[in-house]
């Protein structure tokens, strides 16, 4: 059996709204075919807008707090995600105040097998980028993406009770770890790395029920 066959494929791709024109809308048509065609389980659309203001008072908070999950995710894959964010200042004319701004991409990506986070696309290493069109013809033909860089998580970060996958916070369950957000479920590695713990194909009913109870209090 395929790794297609057994895993729950979903994107996410977040796309300035309303502004869907070429190659953009090119890239969701396709995405949406990918969803109907069966080459990817779940399709979600998410707007935001082009620039949001970096501020505790921001309307677009779930924009920034994405951001961060990308970046933290880019921090330990040891790849960048800036561009295609960037960030710059905008100062008023009239009162002289001084704005940190966050641009947004035309679209980015997100790719989650069974509840876990792949990637984020575009990002990029010293050389090279991967880009969403690479991503999007990965998936049309069933393939799961390989980001680049090297996932590398340490006690240090471990420590840290935050999920390898999302950064959200963990539960610790005896030795086995549920995150509050997107439920992967793990364990550490004697040198002190998070790894997923799932369920074998056949195995106990001990273990899915007691998987299923540490996921039900982390939430």
């Amino acid at each position: 059996m395929s790794d297609r066959e057994r895993n729950h494929v979903t994107a996410v791709c977040h796309v300035r709204a309303p502004l869907l024109l070429e190659p953009v809308d090119r890239q969701v048509e396709t995405l949406q075919a990918c969803e109907s065609e069966g080459a990817i389980d779940e399709l979600l659309l998410r707007s935001w807008p082009k620039e949001v203001k970096r501020s505790t008072e921001s309307p677009h908070a779930e924009v920034l707090e994405t951001f961060d999950r990308f970046e933290r995710w880019a921090k330990r894959r040891g790849v960048s995600v800036r561009p295609p964010f960037r960030e710059r200042t905008s100062t008023s004319q009239i009162t002289g105040e001084t704005t940190e701004l966050l641009v947004t991409p035309l679209l980015c990506l997100e790719v989650y097998v069974d509840e876990g986070l792949v990637g984020v696309f575009p990002h990029s290493d010293d050389e090279e980028t991967y880009t969403t069109d690479e991503v999007i013809a990965a998936l049309r033909i069933g393939e799961r993406p390989t980001p680049l860089g090297t996932e590398s998580v340490s006690r240090a970060h471990a420590n840290e009770d935050t999920c390898p996958d999302c950064g959200g916070e963990l539960i610790d369950g005896q030795g086995l770890f549920a995150c509050s957000d997107c439920g992967w479920v793990g364990a550490t590695t004697p040198s002190g790395e998070y790894v997923a713990s799932p369920v074998p194909s056949g195995g106990s009913g001990d273990d899915e029920r007691a998987r299923n109870v540490l996921i039900d209090r982390s939430r």
